[in-house]
């Protein structure tokens, strides 16, 4: 008998093929403490662009501080480079895998594991000319400024703000570099010297990251870190902190001329952005010392300039990271001169941001370091 076809018996066989998804879920800052999971539209990849699908993304003290007193980073008017306003989809520290590459992109392919450097900065302005991304007088962020965030289904960026990570650095630890990068790029920018000490004003998320930093180099004399939160305290004893003091028994002032040699310490690195904390360690400063400004301050701050001028200190501002610190950092961890995988404290969904990880850094911030929301779980 000859062979026969038949058609297929199933129901489905006869429908049209499926279309194409177009929404995807993402969290969106609308406001102060107006934070929502709802459906947008998933971008589309373009030339010299790379289409991503984010893994872990880190909640950072700027996400924070936008849930609670903003809209302040968030444009509320177009922003001069996206032309975006609130509402923006928060997440810019994360690790993803490549969707899609657009024209002309050789350095990615679908597949790669990578993370995210989220400056936007315009490119022509005089600090991008002499190379400072990070001081564009238009600057902003991806995942705060707009071009979408981390804490979403797909995102689309540019691929210069890509890098791969290698095969023994984990997504997680990935999501970990952006914070890392803030320590690492003041540390380098500082007057920081071998065999210089250090205080450090906060155990949070930035302050381990310049231990880690300056532990990678392998060249400070001491490491002394301020820090009120006793699980604070241990991590950065285990991240190689030399010592610990407590701002609220310790006179720091008397404690750091004690550690070094009657005189202050070197250089110290404020990433707290506390008026009384700031006010002690100019003092613990030795003659021309430098005070290095990393935190973001919520309100303007006090310093008696007289306390600077009179012994020749210095203070100075840092500004996130330029191009390398990536590079650096995510070499270190590779090498295993950083080790940051602790600082990961509690893993969450994405459809969980609000309830499981903005209102526990704000109720259980001492117990905390880093939350991470997996983007690919709801």
């Amino acid at each position: 008998m000859p062979a026969t076809t038949q058609e297929p018996l199933h129901k489905e066989a006869n429908q049209p093929p499926p279309t194409e998804k177009t929404t995807m879920k993402a969290v969106r800052f609308h406001g102060q403490k107006d934070l929502r999971f709802e459906e947008v539209q998933i971008p589309k990849c373009g030339k010299g662009q790379v289409k991503l699908k984010p893994a872990w993304v880190g909640i950072c003290g700027s996400d924070l501080h936008e849930y609670l007193g903003g809209p302040n980073i968030c444009p509320t008017s177009p922003h001069p480079i996206t032309g975006e306003s609130v509402p923006v989809t928060f997440g810019h520290e994360f690790s993803g895998v490549v969707e899609e590459v657009g024209e002309g992109v050789e350095d990615f392919k679908v597949g790669s594991r990578v993370i995210v450097q989220p400056i936007i900065y315009d490119g022509t302005c005089g600090a991008c000319e002499s190379g400072l991304i990070n001081c564009c007088y238009s600057n902003g962020f991806v995942g705060l400024s707009g071009w979408g965030g981390g804490l979403s289904e797909h995102v689309v960026v540019p691929q210069s703000s890509v890098y791969n990570i290698p095969d023994n650095v984990s997504l997680e630890v990935g999501a970990l570099v952006e914070p890392l990068a803030v320590g690492w790029h003041a540390v380098n920018i500082s007057p920081f010297k071998p065999n210089d000490s250090v205080l450090v004003l906060g155990g949070g998320p930035i302050g381990l990251a310049v231990i880690q930093a300056l532990v990678a180099r392998d060249s400070a004399s001491k490491i002394i870190v301020s820090e009120v939160s006793a699980r604070r305290k241990e991590f950065a004893k285990q991240f190689g902190a030399t010592h610990i003091l407590d701002p609220t028994k310790d006179d720091i002032i008397a404690r750091c001329k004690e550690l070094c040699d009657d005189q202050g310490v070197d250089v110290v690195f404020d990433c707290a952005g506390v008026q009384a904390a700031l006010t002690q360690a100019i003092l613990a400063t030795r003659a021309r010392g430098t005070i290095v400004n990393i935190a973001v301050w919520e309100k303007p701050a006090s310093i008696n300039v007289n306390d600077l001028v009179f012994k020749e200190r210095k203070y100075m501002g840092v500004a996130t990271y330029v191009k390398g610190d990536f590079k650096e950092v995510i070499e270190a961890i590779s090498e295993g001169r950083m080790k940051p995988e602790s600082m990961i404290t509690k893993k969450i969904k994405l459809n969980e941001v609000e309830e499981q990880g903005f209102k526990i850094l704000v109720e259980d911030k001492g117990n905390q370091v880093k939350i991470l929301v997996d983007a690919t779980a709801f």
